[in-house]
């Protein structure tokens, strides 16, 4: 819902009902992760995207009737549909998408969803998209770390998904869980997907230098919430980075240790240390190397480096922490220039997150995208 939620959010305030067609199973080199949307309004206008091309046509007619008629459906695409050619993934891959109405009147937790978004609050939909009983198939909840809105037809089913629901949130993850039409977790019949919303990830970027510059700027395409560091407030200034929606000035330690204390650092935070002084490094990696944070790298020559390490050993460093630190920083694509330099290192978070190897595609065999199987019994 995330790539469409301000055309969903003016047609909703003003009160129009829409269709959104939503990736809830992807399998084998599906183009889009699961999550994925593609709107589409009564007067025609869509806004989205489920393939990136592939299906749209058809699931822009499957939103129409919708609409029309207020019945969900579960359709999959995908090459081993007869009509492959004609509104199949001709790439290979299979998705699942789920296609439902969206009423105001109907769906009026809808806006608290909207405000918490804007507002960084973490909440998940948990939307029921299989289940024998056909009235039971479109039936929501909204889950927040602290409260839920909405009510299944049974309780065993609403505490089951609120629960699961609240696990794949801690974790910022959209899937599919399956379960017993009254919410057994052993069984099968049920489907519910969970289209969790965090507030962006965090790219830290320690070091006011022009390699700092086009980290933020990458980061932020990349969707992190960019913060630049650097105790010297003569170069840390917002003027030098536009790209990052914070510039402080502070001891790169103190900071980071600050904001980890403040509960503001997470399992999905990203730490770049772009100084390579001693002063400055040493005391950061030190905090940095022992929170559980998703990558920390450090800029520096293969001299720095081994100087740096054995800097951190002097002062207890243990081997298992600095097996955590990604240094030289980057992949080997012989960057030279700040932004070469930055889609290097943003290259090798990127193949961290998602199990890359970093080799060119054009020298491997097998599917280009790797994708957990979610549905295993879609319907059609």
């Amino acid at each position: 819902m995330r790539d469409v939620l301000d055309e969903l959010e003016r047609r909703y305030r003003a009160g129009e009902t829409v269709a959104l067609g939503t990736v809830v199973s992807t399998f084998r080199s599906a183009p889009r992760e699961a999550g994925a949307s593609m709107l589409v309004a009564g007067d025609g206008t869509v806004t989205g995207s489920v393939s990136g091309g592939c299906v749209e046509g058809a699931v822009y007619e499957l939103g129409q009737e919708v609409i029309g008629d207020g019945n969900a459906v579960l359709q999959r695409y995908g090459v081993s549909d007869d009509d492959a050619f004609a509104v199949g993934l001709t790439c290979g891959g299979i998705i699942d998408v789920f296609v439902e109405r969206i009423d105001p009147a109907e769906f009026t937790a809808l806006g608290d969803v909207i405000d918490s978004v804007h507002a960084g609050e973490p909440v998940a939909v948990a939307t029921v998209t299989e289940h024998p009983d056909p009235a039971v198939v479109g039936r929501r909840m909204v889950v927040w770390p602290d409260r839920a809105a909405g009510e299944l037809p049974s309780t065993r089913m609403t505490d089951a998904i609120t629960d699961d629901a609240r696990g794949l949130l801690d974790v910022g993850r959209s899937g599919t869980l399956h379960y017993g039409p009254d919410g057994q977790r052993r069984g099968e019949g049920m489907s519910v997907f969970v289209n969790a919303f965090q507030p962006r990830p965090r790219l830290l970027v320690f070091g006011a230098i022009d390699f700092a510059a086009a980290m933020a700027t990458l980061g932020s395409f990349l969707g992190y919430r960019v913060t630049v560091c650097d105790a010297r407030g003569v170069f840390a200034t917002p003027a030098r980075f536009p790209a990052a929606d914070e510039v402080v000035v502070d001891w790169p330690h103190r900071y980071l240790a600050a904001e980890h204390e403040a509960g503001r650092v997470d399992k999905r935070t990203v730490i770049a240390v772009l100084t390579h002084d001693p002063k400055f490094d040493v005391p950061l990696l030190e905090v940095a190397l022992r929170i559980d944070v998703a990558y920390v790298g450090a800029m520096g020559s293969r001299r720095t480096h081994y100087d740096r390490l054995t800097r951190l050993r002097e002062i207890g460093m243990t081997e298992d922490e600095l097996d955590e630190l990604s240094s030289p920083i980057g992949l080997d694509l012989g960057a030279r220039t700040p932004e070469e330099t930055a889609v290097s290192i943003g290259a090798e978070i990127i193949a961290l997150r998602w199990g890359g190897r970093g080799q060119r595609l054009a020298d491997r065999q097998g599917p280009i995208h790797t994708h957990e199987e979610l549905s295993p019994h879609p319907s059609h």
